[in-house]
């Protein structure tokens, strides 16, 4: 499980930046800004967690209990309220109403995960959803240029095997894109540019963590890492 540092912010969009080559580098902008509004203790919990919350919600959206529990904190009704999993000594550097600035959790280089909801597409076919290449459209083929072929069997096994690429629904589903690479921070707006795309639309909540399969996640940069010392084919 990642338990890396992290935040939550909403995809704002995607922009172009230029490096100190001149390169040009395709970037994702989230807008963070999110605060801790609860925490989980291991004495308590039995893990360690810091609770976030992003946007503000309105009273008259907001039911009672949830209230009272923001009131309880001190804290107004949030819009948007995520669990991330840390270690005691990163959530014990937070309190309560504290909001996580970007340039304290991440910086330039370094490398994260970025997790979201895809963008929904409802019921599709099969060229939609599995890329088929369709029917050919001559020699006789009629009504048939877009389905998905015969999905049958033999005697043997007798019947439709699970797990067959069909027409269903698409999309809407959590999507994680891994060792993304931080091109800019913008402390002043709570701003995170990342390279490449970040799963979901245009205002989709993500999260950002430190990778876990890349060195580089936990905080330093990737320049700034030390070799192993092993060698190549050893």
């Amino acid at each position: 499980m990642n338990q890396h540092p992290g935040i939550i912010g909403k995809k704002i969009g995607m922009t172009q930046i230029f490096n100190e080559t001149g390169e040009v580098l395709r970037c994702t902008v989230v807008q963070a800004g999110c605060v801790v509004i609860g925490k989980r203790t291991l004495e308590k919990d039995g893990y360690s967690a810091l609770i976030l919350g992003l946007g503000e919600r309105a009273e008259r959206h907001t039911t009672k209990p949830v209230a009272g529990a923001f009131k309880k904190s001190g804290q107004t009704p949030k819009r948007i309220v995520r669990e991330l999993r840390c270690s005691p000594e990163h959530a014990a550097k937070y309190e309560l109403g504290q909001a996580l600035k970007v340039d304290e959790i991440f910086e330039v280089g370094q490398r994260v995960d970025a997790q979201g909801r895809s963008r929904g597409r409802g019921f599709s076919g099969v060229i939609r959803r599995w890329s088929f290449a369709g029917a050919v459209s001559s020699h006789g083929t009629h009504e048939y240029f877009r389905h998905g072929g015969s999905i049958g069997t033999n005697m043997t096994p007798g019947r439709t095997l699970p797990g067959l690429k069909m027409p269903g629904h698409y999309g809407d589903e959590t999507v994680s894109a891994l060792n993304l690479k931080i091109a800019k921070i913008l402390p002043e707006d709570d701003l995170i540019l990342i390279e490449g795309p970040v799963p979901g639309p245009k205002n989709q909540v993500v999260t950002i963590r430190g990778a876990v399969k890349k060195r580089g996640g936990k905080g330093l940069p990737v320049r700034a890492q030390q070799p192993t010392g092993k060698k190549k084919g050893g």
